[in-house]
């Protein structure tokens, strides 16, 4: 298996532990802003103390950075912000499986922003896979309560809320892999953690000064969650790397293809953690996404 593939399982299975974490946290002790500010302040430390020590280890300086850098970056970590956000929200909406699922329309819009942006195209086959994983998710766009017609569905709050925070994914997403590939280094897993330091000091420090400002008292809430916090950043720090590693090896489109096994772990998640079910409706969505990750990988 290519490391890119091992990478983005890794990683979507370190994503739904934190995104448990965080919808635990949401339900209780903090707003949607406090629980996307603990992802990044608790990751801050343990990411920076990681590239630092892999710089000793290896006996390299720190790497020069392109001006591009710097604007790939501020814009992939402000969305970045903002898609948790969002999903943070979302999980208010409906249950977990299917939260995490809107939350992959990601990879179609990834592909489309990667194009635009990168110029990274996709094969014909890739294409098409990752449409039957759009079908699967669009399936999973029944919200309980309201009938009617596929646009009502779509023009739900929580279908809102999933596009949206696919559609900052994507961005933030293509952004990091603009990043990592403006460093000066032929290591992918530096570039990726170094990568990841400036990322996520940045997004601690602005969504805490934002945080204070529109929401007085939330910091310290965070700050006294710590004890379920600093597995969150834990879990956030080993997610973002593989995702930036992975970003380095392959199309951004590609690699939140794979990590569509998300949906898988979050629906064991849903049932064994949450004691939520899901319809026959919402698993043969799911098992169309699951179906559309293994295309991914043997069309691609």
């Amino acid at each position: 298996m290519e490391p890119w593939i091992t990478l983005s399982i890794a990683a979507a299975a370190f994503q739904t532990l934190r995104f448990m974490l965080q919808k635990h946290l949401s339900m209780g002790a903090l707003s949607a802003g406090g629980a996307t500010l603990a992802r990044f302040l608790y990751s801050a430390p343990f990411v920076m103390a990681l590239a630092v020590g892999y710089l000793l280890a290896i006996g390299v300086a720190w790497p020069g950075y392109t001006p591009l850098f710097w604007a790939y970056a501020v814009v992939g970590g402000v969305s970045q912000i903002l898609a948790t956000w969002a999903v943070v929200a979302l999980f208010a909406e409906r249950n977990f499986a299917v939260g995490i699922a809107f939350k992959k329309t990601e990879v179609v819009q990834t592909a489309i922003v990667g194009l635009i942006v990168l110029g990274d195209r996709l094969s014909m086959a890739g294409v098409g896979a990752i449409l039957l994983g759009l079908v699967g998710v669009l399936l999973l766009s029944q919200t309980p309560g309201l009938a009617g017609r596929w646009w009502r569905r779509i023009g739900a709050r929580a279908a809102f809320l999933g596009l949206a925070s696919g559609a900052f994914f994507a961005v933030s997403a293509v952004g990091y892999r603009g990043a990592t590939l403006e460093i000066a280094s032929d290591d992918p897993f530096l570039r990726a953690a170094l990568s990841l330091v400036v990322v996520t000091t940045m997004q601690a420090l602005v969504l805490s000064l934002w945080l204070a400002w529109r929401e007085p008292g939330q910091v310290a809430r965070v700050a006294a969650a710590w004890r379920t916090a600093i597995w969150m950043g834990l879990a956030g720090m080993g997610g973002s790397l593989c995702w930036f590693t992975a970003f380095t090896l392959q199309n951004a489109a590609l690699v939140f293809a794979v990590g569509q096994v998300e949906v898988i772990f979050s629906l064991a998640a849903s049932w064994l953690f949450f004691s939520e079910r899901l319809s026959a409706r919402e698993g043969w969505g799911i098992a169309l996404v699951t179906l559309s990750v293994i295309a991914v990988v043997a069309l691609r």
